[in-house]
């Protein structure tokens, strides 16, 4: 079965102001880390993989970072667009899936990837992963989550691949994104998963509900 579908639930909800509305803020972890890369001086080269309506990508721009953002939710992409156009910020917002990046090797200093990389199948999560690597530049860094196997969505629903469930019940509604197959790790998966990278710091999170444990990790490119 096809396993990298959730753009589709996200596409609807970045087609309404009201779907956008919880997406806007940038997250406290990124605004750190994007804050301490340009304390430092020199361009930085930047790529918000799996953009949503453009929340961190603006705040690339904003920084004067070189900013490139990614989705394949066209609505997303559009908001990017427009958003960024009424800021006077330059952002190359393309329409792209997380496994096949339309970059070329080595083109980032530092790459985002804030709850995207978990929607799919072991092999698609593989193949985004090995993207990911592809696109930063040898001692970039990779800032990102992963689905942590203490959620308590662990293993409610159908499995469809090893550790990928996808909710039966749809409790976001008709259409949502639960009810697209997620992916979760424990940290000896996640270690496993990026291969290729140094670990720089790892934290089982919760976000915004009960039980949403999330992995947040900064990595560098080896």
């Amino acid at each position: 079965m096809e396993t990298d579908t959730a753009h589709r639930a996200w596409d609807r909800r970045w087609s309404t102001a009201e779907g956008r509305a919880d997406w806007l803020a940038p997250e406290p972890d990124v605004v750190a880390l994007a804050t301490g890369l340009a304390g430092r001086g020199g361009p930085v080269r930047a790529l918000d993989l799996g953009c949503g309506v453009g929340r961190h990508a603006l705040l690339f721009a904003r920084l004067g970072f070189d900013t490139s953002a990614v989705d394949l939710a066209e609505a997303g992409v559009a908001e990017v667009r427009r958003a960024a156009g009424e800021e006077g910020l330059e952002i190359d917002a393309r329409i792209a899936p997380m496994t096949a990046l339309p970059f070329a090797d080595g083109t980032f200093d530092y790459v985002l990837s804030f709850n995207v990389v978990y929607h799919g199948a072991p092999e698609v999560v593989r193949a985004a992963i090995a993207e990911i690597r592809r696109v930063l530049k040898a001692g970039g860094l990779f800032q990102g989550t992963m689905l942590s196997r203490r959620n308590g969505a662990y293993g409610v629903g159908t499995a469809v691949a090893p550790d990928t469930f996808v909710r039966d019940d749809d409790p976001e509604g008709a259409g949502g994104d639960k009810a697209h197959p997620h992916f979760y790790c424990d940290a000896a998966g996640l270690v496993a998963l990026y291969e290729g990278f140094e670990l720089l710091s790892l934290r089982d999170e919760l976000h915004r509900k009960p039980g949403s444990w999330h992995w947040h990790m900064v990595a560098e490119r080896t």
